[in-house]
């Protein structure tokens, strides 16, 4: 299952507590304090990898704790610290405050880091307390307590080109033509319920990351439809490919439906209109598909070129449409290599 959004409890470990202890040894007279420190708290780290795609691993995790620290011992021996802990999560996380909503980091790169919860420092031993006037200190510290934290976790896909569409439009069959990722295909609205993602590569082994979004219909920025969960996935995308079904099924006009996507993406942020765009007018080998053409293109207020008539069950027109994927990555994309 595809997770994009968790909450979760964070505490890192406590430190350990020091300890009163002497020195007892044969011949040795007045061998003094000798209570060592306890060690430090384990910390919570988060950490990003781009071979995690969602939030899956937390799943059945609502409280993570890292390692306490161990109490020090006789004869000036130090507690062992907690292990760190370090979470692993995907490229477009963002990490939230539960309580107050702040964002504490928003995750853009792989192998980036952040410190989110510090573990609690080791308590101090009798020994720390010597001094020339108190020879015999008969006191310790505790350890303190590891920062805790209620955070939200949420995902948004980072890729270089973003599908978009109304449900049925056929950008899974497109997705399924272009990658090697398995995905549900099915002559009905809304087979696809969880973004897909995956890499398509080219011949000379460059890759352009594209992420199919599950379809979006008319108010989707009011929550209708599968609502708004996965129009923030569209936000992180480099690039937009809309995906337009020509096919006039059910009588639809497929200049509105393009109409209708645009004005959701506007709803929900304006800044994602200034994204570049691309059009795949999908099913052109339906029968009406000629004669939607022809009206789609006597309306379309942009550049012809941003066009492309394909067919992604019969795979038909689909290296122009790749090919004008690989520029915009190669513009746009913050993953093309």
């Amino acid at each position: 299952m595809f997770i994009d959004s968790v909450k979760i409890s964070l505490r890192a470990g406590k430190g350990g507590n020091g300890v009163v202890a002497w020195r007892r040894e044969k011949y040795i007279p007045k061998g003094g304090p000798s209570g060592g420190d306890g060690g430090k708290g384990g910390s919570i780290l988060l950490k990003t990898d781009s071979h995690v795609l969602s939030l899956e691993g937390f799943r059945n995790q609502r409280q993570i704790f890292a390692e306490n620290g161990m109490p020090g011992a006789g004869n000036l021996q130090k507690g062992r610290n907690g292990a760190d802990l370090e979470l692993i999560v995907p490229c477009g996380t963002l990490v939230k405050d539960v309580k107050s909503g702040e964002i504490l980091f928003d995750f853009t790169n792989e192998n980036q880091e952040f410190l989110i919860c510090k573990g609690g420092k080791g308590g101090k031993g009798n020994n720390c307390f010597k001094t020339p006037t108190n020879q015999a200190p008969n006191v310790c510290t505790p350890g303190t307590e590891g920062e805790a934290r209620d955070v939200e976790l949420e995902l948004k896909l980072i890729a270089d080109v973003g599908f978009i569409g109304m449900p049925n439009a056929g950008k899974s069959t497109l997705m399924s033509q272009i990658t090697h990722v398995p995905v549900k295909i099915g002559a009905y609205p809304f087979t696809t319920l969880f973004p897909n993602l995956s890499y398509v590569q080219f011949d000379d082994f460059s890759r352009v990351l594209v992420a199919d979004i599950p379809g979006i219909i008319e108010e989707a920025h009011q929550n209708k439809g599968l609502g708004i969960a996965f129009l923030r996935h569209i936000e992180r995308s480099s690039a937009l490919l809309f995906v337009i079904d020509v096919s006039g099924f059910e009588g639809r006009d497929p200049f509105e439906d393009f109409t209708i996507l645009r004005s959701e993406l506007n709803a929900y942020n304006p800044e994602m209109l200034k994204k570049p765009f691309i059009v795949a007018l999908n099913k052109i080998d339906e029968l009406d598909a000629e004669e939607q053409l022809e009206k789609f293109y006597a309306k379309y207020p942009f550049s012809k070129e941003t066009l492309f008539p394909i067919s992604a069950m019969l795979n038909e027109g689909i290296a122009p449409l790749l090919d004008a994927m690989r520029q915009l990555a190669q513009v746009n994309g913050r993953r093309f290599k």
